[in-house]
């Protein structure tokens, strides 16, 4: 599937949102939950490694988006990041029934929450645990601060959901799919990645606008992602010892060839691009 963005207003956003609602609970996962009982524990290792990392993501940015919404700039705006948060949590929701009935025992979200963050790396808790919570907390505290929420804008959307969250789709389910594993898995994950591009449009028109109106802001842009770049590597490298890359296919240059590709094109579309971080 693509990366495209779709760049409209919140309003426009919020028609397609009503437009592409679907149920974390109608995805089939019979074939899914057969498959598993019989899959090569490399296949399994790595996708419990993709799985850990969208559980802990899932949760911290469902968890960590109120203070978004009560910043929000317009009528239309609060309505659409409304839908957002709506998302995230039915995204949880589906990752955490994947859980239950393909991989492991019942149990509530928290539980598997708790059990996927002993599969992510440092660098990944660097991002989630410590960069969110601290950007979210700032912005709580002042929801008028525009530098705050462009920081909050630019991490989430433009790293979080982007950088991080559309290589991992691209990567993981081409995988898969060209092993024909995990049929249900995909078909959810591809209508999450649905809603990811409508909340990345909102971040790249909110980012984009706000740089017009404030030219100063570029420069909040640029330094979130001087602090957080290097994190972003080190959490796109496969995990292991290499061995996983050879399960995809793929090498550590071809993920972040594609993570750096559309960074820079929709950093050039805001107005701040990619070499203007680092100069």
């Amino acid at each position: 599937m693509s990366d495209e963005i779709q760049l409209n207003d919140p309003q426009t956003l919020y028609r397609r949102w009503e437009d592409s609602q679907w149920s974390p609970f109608s995805v089939d996962l019979t074939k899914d939950a057969k498959q598993w009982r019989h899959m090569e524990d490399a296949d399994r290792g790595l996708i419990l490694f993709v799985l850990s990392s969208l559980m802990v993501a899932e949760e911290r940015i469902t968890t960590k988006f109120s203070g978004l919404v009560g910043a929000y700039g317009s009528e239309e705006e609060a309505t659409f990041l409304s839908t957002q948060q709506v998302d995230e949590a039915r995204h949880m929701q589906f990752y955490a029934r994947f859980q239950d009935e393909v991989i492991a025992e019942p149990s509530t979200v928290g539980a598997h929450v708790e059990r996927a963050r002993d599969q992510v790396s440092d660098a990944f808790r660097a991002i989630f645990d410590i960069a969110l919570v601290e950007s979210h907390a700032r912005l709580v505290a002042n929801p008028s601060d525009l530098a705050a929420k462009v920081g909050f804008v630019t991490l989430y959307h433009l790293i979080l959901e982007s950088t991080l969250g559309l290589t991992t789709f691209k990567f993981a389910t081409d995988y898969v799919t060209r092993e024909g594993l995990l049929p249900g898995f995909v078909e959810g994950y591809s209508k999450i990645h649905h809603d990811e591009t409508r909340h990345i449009g909102y971040g790249v028109w909110f980012l984009r606008e706000t740089v017009k109106a404030h030219p100063e802001q570029a420069d909040t842009v640029r330094q979130t992602m001087r602090e957080l770049l290097p994190h972003v590597a080190e959490s796109l490298k496969p995990p292991g010892d290499g061995a996983a890359a050879n399960v995809l296919g793929v090498t550590e240059d071809d993920l972040r060839g594609f993570a750096l590709d559309g960074l820079t094109r929709r950093l050039k579309i805001i107005g701040v691009p990619l070499e203007t971080v680092f100069a």
